[in-house]
């Protein structure tokens, strides 16, 4: 998916977040999710809250994901942005 394939949901507006109906509004939605997940406040009152397990689980699925899905040149050009 594109950045532009996200612009419907520039506005960012949770109620546009709709699982299950096809995969590009599933694609957009899981952006859209993320991208909420992701605000520093959202973070800053969530991580001290879980537990060492749910960090670890979080972490795991995270990186597997990228692992899985992201060749070396990826990862490092997107998430590390090298």
């Amino acid at each position: 998916m594109s950045i532009e394939q996200v612009a419907p949901f520039a506005n960012d507006n949770a109620g546009q977040i709709c699982f299950g109906l096809d995969r590009p509004t599933d694609e957009q939605s899981l952006v859209l999710f993320l991208h909420r997940f992701a605000r520093p406040e959202l973070l800053a009152a969530l991580a001290p809250r879980l537990a060492d397990e749910d960090i670890a689980r979080v972490v795991d699925l995270m990186s597997g994901l990228l692992r899985a899905h992201l060749n070396d040149s990826e990862y490092h050009r997107l998430f590390l942005q090298d």
